[in-house]
């Protein structure tokens, strides 16, 4: 890198060459685990070997493979290039600097619909964060897709040689590394907090109640992901099913799938989305119950007290489902009957036929909300994201576990305020990437979102350090409590408002638990934004 030297820092598993920025260091590409290649593939990670000697840590290691389903626009919009490898066990690290300060430490788990993303990605870079919020700051990657979420028990049997769960088992495997590694980095062990976007929002919500992860963090942020993402062992039965068939004739043992080539791995998967939905918000790779891992949904193990109790901020952007408008043109024309269409096929897909529910779904979803689209928006919106995170946030204030919310609603001047606030937007503002590849000219000049964003980077790092989401550019950010539901609003005029995702979930509530107790069917998909759109 032009313009740096590098540094050199001893860790429990060896010597690397880093980077100093100047105002900070950058470590990239530091296995936490040993390649799960060969006979450790499908297979429960394994601690890192020590290495001898010195080993350079500035360049990224591999991504998880994955089907490369965006557009060239927005991966150079969202993301730097990488190989793509099953040898993708890396994490990345920046701290201001590697004394003893003992830092608290932020590790960020990437979105992707549990299919797409590393944490290599350049909205990710948290060398800004490290600086203004002298905290250090981790990325990590985990296996994706089949590699990382198949769960075979309910084709093969227990003991099949498929581990369920790996990806997550993966991102376990990092809070260790870190729990072992990140004093070397000015970092404490001791005030670790786990935050993720979208799927890595689920998998902190998973994180939550799987009873691996307990005191391996000590406060949790969810930004657009709840707890609710977890396929019970028939789902992922289905799943794993259709996996197999979908492999074709010689898929049809364990020893055909752990063989298969990485291609036939990832067109199946591929395949099987466009079959069960993943545009109405129903994902196939997900974490799943089993009977080591997670034998338990995290909101179950919230709700008995289970868990060991965290600070938890939870939080969503108002307009989520605009974002995956853009991946369905036949949206631009929505009208009435294609609205009811859409409504009536979703609430099928989720609890099977129930004539009453969807015209109760439309007509609280109605014209006074806007057109069909702006309804179609609203509805997905509270359904996929808004709910599930109102219902958390009530099972961790029921649980005596100091909760505060969140809904982020700035939006860009693009096309007449068309995007709104939309899925994935509050990435840059809390890593300070305003200016990352294309969303320079859509956000870096405004002085306006600067200011958000700074405010949103003291909020984060504040709750990493002491469990208070404060910032000097917000009145104060009151807790969210049974009794009085608070949320703050994060946009033009920030403040406090009750109660602001209530109707939301009391009308999805009933829902949320019978769509992932709901078999997998083969609907026909009414929306189809690209596989993996969900960030």
């Amino acid at each position: 890198m032009e313009g740096m030297s590098a540094t050199v820092l001893k860790t429990p598993s060896g010597r690397l060459e880093g980077v100093d920025r100047g105002d900070g260091l950058e470590f990239r590409g530091i296995p936490f685990a040993r390649p799960p290649v060969g006979p450790l593939r499908f297979r429960a990670p394994q601690p890192v070997e020590p290495w001898s000697g010195l080993r350079r840590a500035d360049v990224f290691g591999p991504v998880a493979p994955q089907n490369d389903a965006l557009s060239i626009v927005v991966r150079r919009a969202l993301g730097r290039s990488s190989t793509q490898s099953e040898d993708c066990l890396y994490l990345n690290v920046w701290t201001p600097a590697a004394d003893t300060a003992r830092r608290p430490v932020l590790v960020w788990i990437h979105g992707g619909a549990f299919t797409l993303g590393s944490g290599a990605s350049e909205l990710y870079d948290g060398s800004r964060l490290a600086r203004h919020g002298d905290v250090v700051v981790v990325t990590i990657n985990y296996r994706l897709g089949a590699l990382g979420f198949l769960n075979a028990d309910g084709v093969f049997g227990s003991d099949n040689g498929i581990v369920p769960n790996v990806g997550l088992l993966d991102q376990i495997e990092a809070l260790r590394w870190v729990r072992d590694h990140i004093e070397a980095f000015g970092g404490d062990p001791q005030r670790v907090t786990i935050f993720g976007e979208s799927a890595g929002g689920m998998s902190v919500g998973t994180l939550l109640g799987t009873p691996a992860a307990q005191g391996l963090f000590h406060r949790a942020i969810l930004q657009s992901g709840a707890a609710h993402n977890v396929s019970t062992k028939e789902k992922a039965a289905d799943v794993a099913r259709l996996f197999v068939e979908e492999l074709g004739r010689d898929g049809a043992s364990v020893a055909a799938v752990r063989g298969a080539p990485v291609g036939a791995l990832l067109q199946a998967q591929q395949r099987i989305a466009a079959k069960l939905g993943v545009a109405l918000g129903i994902l196939p790779w997900q974490p799943s119950l089993d009977d080591t891992s997670l034998p338990a949904p995290a909101l179950e193990a919230i709700a008995g007290g289970r868990i060991r109790p965290v600070p938890t901020l939870i939080g969503t952007n108002r307009d989520e489902w605009r974002l995956f408008l853009l991946g369905d043109p036949r949206l631009r024309s929505l009208d009435e009957e294609a609205f009811e269409r859409r409504v009536a096929r979703t609430l099928r897909a989720v609890v099977g036929d129930d004539p009453e529910l969807v015209a109760t779904a439309i007509a609280r979803y109605g014209p006074a909300l806007g057109s069909p689209l702006e309804r179609w928006c609203a509805f997905q919106s509270d359904r996929v994201f808004h709910a599930p995170a109102a219902l958390l946030a009530q099972e961790c204030a029921r649980a005596g576990m100091p909760t505060h919310t969140y809904r982020f609603d700035w939006a860009p001047l693009l096309v007449g305020g068309y995007t709104g606030s939309f899925h994935a937007l509050e990435i840059p503002f809390v890593f300070g990437t305003l200016r990352s590849g294309l969303l320079r000219a859509v956000l870096g000049f405004s002085s306006e979102a600067r200011a958000l964003s700074r405010t949103m980077q003291q909020a984060w790092t504040s709750f990493a350090r002491d469990g208070q989401p404060s910032s000097e550019g917000l009145p104060g950010w009151l807790p969210f409590t049974r009794e009085r539901p608070r949320t703050m609003i994060l946009g033009p005029r920030s403040g406090v408002h009750e109660d602001v995702h209530g109707p939301a979930l009391r009308f999805f509530e009933p829902l949320l638990g019978g769509r992932e107790g709901a078999r997998v069917r083969d609907f026909p998909n009414p929306s189809a934004p690209p596989v993996g759109a969900l960030s």
